[in-house]
């Protein structure tokens, strides 16, 4: 029988996977992006990836990842936004859907399991995923925080 694809296992001390298959190689390989939120992981972004994503619309990420090899590759940023017609209605389903957004320092970062992920987001009001989350009808608003990951140097924003 041909082999079709590529298959491995790996037997780690975190997790366990048995045979790992990708059946359908494409004919090349696909472009790995590194994300980062710290500047650790933006060096290593540089030095390994062939791109960058970020959360924030930090300078410093961006410097550390073309510093370490990244200059000239693609700097991804994701920028969290909520439309409705209604801000209160936006402010609302933010905080419903994504109350981690919010969460401060490296606590998303470390958190094992889900639950725990359930009882930090308690700790969250609505206002504050205001604050890092863009919510409502106005599109300024929108460029606004599009326009903060340009002047960051970020070139894809999604």
């Amino acid at each position: 029988m041909p082999e079709i694809g590529y298959q491995q296992s790996h037997y780690g001390s975190y997790y366990t996977v048995e045979n790992a298959r990708i059946y359908t190689l494409p004919d090349e390989a696909p472009p790995i992006i590194v994300a980062a939120g710290g500047s650790r992981a933006a060096e290593l972004a540089g030095r390994i990836g062939d791109g960058l994503a970020s959360t924030s619309p930090v300078k410093e990420l961006k410097r550390e990842f073309e510093k370490a090899g990244g200059k000239g590759k693609p700097c991804y940023a994701e920028a969290p936004v909520c439309w409705a017609d209604d801000e209160a209605k936006a402010r609302g389903a933010a905080h419903a859907y994504w109350p981690t957004a919010a969460l401060t320092g490296e606590l998303s970062q470390v958190l094992p399991v889900p639950a725990d992920f359930e009882q930090a987001a308690k700790m969250v009001k609505e206002e504050d995923v205001a604050k890092e989350i863009v919510c409502g009808p106005d599109p300024e608003r929108y460029i606004a925080k599009i326009n903060q990951y340009a002047e960051a140097g970020y070139d894809h924003v999604w």
